[in-house]
């Protein structure tokens, strides 16, 4: 096992620094303008090899968000009968930190990275997939039927929104510090808004019940 857990570790190594190496290519020199040929070398490993660990040219730059496909899911399950209350406070408390996720960093890499990301038409196409898998890992979560992917739709959604319009505003000069309490204030009336059209949900309990209450 142990030997398997190292394995595992070099895997995840090999993936970071490979991802690292082409973002550095491409916040250089634009995305469009590096073929996957000068990563693999860059890197030295083959091309067949990088298309092993990345089967698109995008995912080489997804990697760094793809470890979120399962955060809300995770997070809803930290509190089963009130995943709303705990996505919540953990969208706030993220805000606080100035995480990257929520959009709300002035942190120049940050910056940069996300300027190549949403500048960049195919990573932004490729990002939804990201999305509608971090979408469907919730809706498994809160029960799988109808209520629950419609519930984690929504979710989803109204995290985007608030991350995209944080980055937008940095974007264009805005300082997080001083984003922060709007940025707030913001979430705390988008997912009371959330809390008031999705009264009842919770995660599947040990009767069978999902999504929202059953009556």
């Amino acid at each position: 096992m142990a030997e398997m857990g190292l394995r595992e570790r070099k895997k995840q190594r090999l993936y970071q620094e490979v991802s690292d190496i082409a973002v550095r290519l491409f916040l250089e020199k634009g995305f469009d303008a590096v073929p996957v040929a000068e990563v693999a070398a860059a890197a030295q490993i083959s091309k067949p090899t990088l298309f092993r660990y990345f089967p698109a040219k995008e995912d080489l730059v997804l990697h760094r968000i793809a470890d979120h496909e399962g955060e809300a899911a995770r997070v809803a399950a930290s509190e089963p009968a009130a995943p709303l209350a705990a996505l919540r406070r953990h969208f706030l408390d993220c805000l606080t930190r100035f995480d990257p996720v929520t959009g709300l960093s002035d942190h120049p890499q940050v910056l940069a990275f996300h300027r190549l990301l949403y500048g960049t038409p195919s990573l932004v196409a490729r990002a939804y997939g990201h999305l509608e898998r971090s979408e469907a890992v919730l809706a498994e979560a809160l029960g799988g039927d109808l209520d629950a992917r419609l519930a984690a739709g929504q979710i989803i959604a109204v995290q985007r929104v608030l991350a995209l319009d944080n980055w937008r505003r940095i974007a264009d000069g805005a300082r997080a510090a001083d984003l922060l309490p709007e940025a707030v204030a913001a979430a705390e009336r988008a997912f009371g808004r959330l809390e008031r059209g999705l009264p009842g949900l919770r995660l599947r309990d040990d009767h069978g019940v999902t999504g929202r209450d059953r009556v």
